[in-house]
């Protein structure tokens, strides 16, 4: 019976994928039409539209559905994007972009009015996503190696203002004011209030929370032939603006550091984050994970409201466009984990405290930097790593 509901639920994302993929098709000729008969002595203007499935037999072979599904679309995973650049005539830009993965989805829609370049860009953005909630209640499995899933999954909706600011030489920063509503639901797309062992899923108790959150984020680069330093920081306020809406202050920051030692190249990093106030368990600071710390499942060192995480990277010229790596990562909850509500860390049997290192291969290639990375955790269980990073190697 189990088994038969997650195959129903595959058929259900992947007729939604289809929908949608129609829907784009005919909103791209529908703009392509309005743009043609917008014009006045100019050219059209012409609507970008990109489709990019692809089977990813590795992510699948790494990465096992945690929706159990026959069906062979529901393995395929890409990006559907539309792009419109005078929606209305007066070079409003409209994008649409599907992202779909084997056990997640997100959908935005974002539509921009010019604006000279000296002030502040603004975007009205509309989101929707679908995400397996496995950083927070999964359970660590295989000696901390992976996560596993409960059956939770994060449905979130939001709308709001973005605003970036002009950028500088060095400075980049944007403020946004969203509506967000998010609902746990099951497998099978049910709303879920409480996990297994009857703990709230939600900080109100009910099916779903909702929050009007103002973030502020900015960043600083500075980046030269033999160093560089990237500070991003970013603040997100609940505002008591609606009934029920959850009150809190979110903060967190990362500082980048990069040397050139000769040949070689030394990177070290730090993040820290804390959250105050109302809280969702949803909201916890996950730590684990590549990003995080290597050789542990996604949230499986830890999860909680203060959270701290060092890493550390020396790479290693070897021959032409190739590289080697030795790393070191290390993460704690700084003993949060038991203010979260429900206290998720504790009842999954997570330490709260990792520390993970190895080393890596890295080759750079025209398309981005394929990167390999083998790391073990703190008891000695090994995990690879496959990545693309498509700024291209260093």
């Amino acid at each position: 019976m189990g088994a038969q509901q997650s195959v129903n639920a595959g058929k259900g994302h992947c007729s939604f994928l289809l929908i949608f993929f129609l829907f784009v098709t005919v909103v791209a000729r529908v703009g392509n039409l309005r743009g043609r008969s917008s014009v006045r002595g100019n050219a059209a203007a012409k609507v970008d539209m990109q489709v990019d499935l692809t089977h990813m037999l590795c992510e699948a072979l790494l990465l096992p559905p945690l929706r159990s599904s026959g069906v062979t679309l529901s393995q395929i995973v890409g990006r559907i994007s539309l792009k419109h650049p005078n929606l209305f005539g007066r070079s409003e830009k409209l994008d649409v972009i599907l992202d779909k993965g084997i056990n997640d989805s997100n959908v935005v829609v974002a539509y921009r009015r010019p604006r000279p370049e000296w002030l502040s860009q603004q975007s009205f953005v509309v989101q929707h996503s679908m995400t397996p909630e496995v950083a927070v209640h999964g359970f660590p499995a295989d000696n901390f190696t992976r996560s596993g899933s409960r059956g939770i999954n994060l449905s979130r909706l939001s709308f709001g203002l973005e605003l970036n600011e002009p950028a500088t030489s060095n400075w980049t920063s944007g403020t946004s004011v969203k509506f967000e509503h998010i609902r746990p639901v099951n497998n099978q797309g049910h709303s879920i209030a409480r996990d297994q062992d009857g703990f709230p899923l939600t900080c109100s108790g009910n099916l779903h929370d909702n929050m009007i959150i103002l973030k502020q984020e900015s960043g600083y680069a500075d980046v030269n032939d033999n160093s560089f330093l990237k500070v991003n920081f970013q603040m997100e306020q609940g505002l008591p603006l609606v009934p029920k809406s959850l009150t809190f202050n979110r903060v967190k920051c990362a500082v980048s550091k990069g040397i050139k030692l000769g040949p070689t190249f030394l990177v070290t990093s730090l993040t820290g984050g804390s959250i105050v106030g109302d809280m969702a368990p949803y909201q916890a600071f996950a730590i684990g994970g590549l990003g995080s710390v290597r050789g542990y499942g996604e949230g499986a060192v830890g999860s909680g409201r203060l959270c701290l995480i060092a890493n550390c990277e020396y790479t290693i010229p070897l021959v032409k466009h190739l590289e080697g790596s030795i790393f070191m990562d290390c993460g704690s909850d700084l003993g949060s984990g038991r203010h979260v509500p429900g206290n998720p860390a504790l009842r999954q049997g997570k330490p709260g405290f990792g520390i993970g290192f190895g080393y890596g291969l890295h080759f750079n290639t025209d398309l981005g930097q394929i990167r390999v990375d083998y790391a073990m955790n703190a008891f000695n269980r090994k995990t690879i790593y496959f990545g693309i990073n498509s700024s291209g190697g260093s």
